[in-house]
């Protein structure tokens, strides 16, 4: 059994040896596909595209106003002046009232999570979620954020609501807001 195995393996390497002497006598078709190839005219190499100069800025600014320092100087207000009054008839937040729950809360944090329909006078309540996961049920009249947000519509898709936010020059403007059903935006 031995010397049979032995003959099958001196067989199996005499045909790959004489494969790999055949493919080495036998390289005239490999030595033509070189001599073609170099025989064929060789590609043209483009030359490096030119370079704009380098023109250097001299920043003139310097010399020029601080641009965030007032032109004015500030002074501290004199401890006797009296501090001036808020103009007199225009709109402003009541800040007497007695704050709801939800005022504690930037609208940010609130979401609209549901409605309630009441058949009895035709109104849809919001149940607003707020940052706590506790959901509230706010009606039409109801406040809610911190820029005296009242509620003056609620509907199956959104709360529509008007805020009271500072101008920026020491008076009140009315802003509008919606606060949409969560999953609608």
């Amino acid at each position: 059994m031995l010397d049979y195995s032995k003959g099958c393996f001196l067989l199996v390497a005499t045909l790959l040896l004489t494969g790999c002497v055949d493919w080495v006598e036998d390289k005239q078709d490999l030595v033509q596909f070189v001599n073609k190839t170099k025989a064929k005219p060789s590609g043209k190499i483009e030359p490096l595209p030119e370079f704009k100069p380098y023109h250097s800025f001299v920043y003139e600014g310097a010399s020029m106003r601080e641009p965030f320092l007032a032109l004015v100087p500030y002074s501290e207000p004199e401890e006797n002046a009296e501090e001036p009054a808020p103009p007199s008839g225009g709109l402003q937040p009541d800040q007497d009232r007695q704050k709801e729950y939800l005022e504690s809360f930037p609208l940010e944090q609130l979401k609209m999570v549901g409605t309630i329909y009441r058949v009895e006078d035709d109104t849809f309540w919001a149940l607003i979620q707020d940052n706590n996961s506790e959901v509230h049920r706010v009606g039409t009249g109801a406040f809610m954020g911190l820029d005296f947000g009242l509620v003056i519509q609620v509907d199956e898709q959104k709360v529509v609501l008007s805020e009271i936010v500072t101008n920026g020059r020491g008076g009140w403007m009315k802003r509008s807001r919606n606060l949409v059903l969560s999953g609608q935006e």
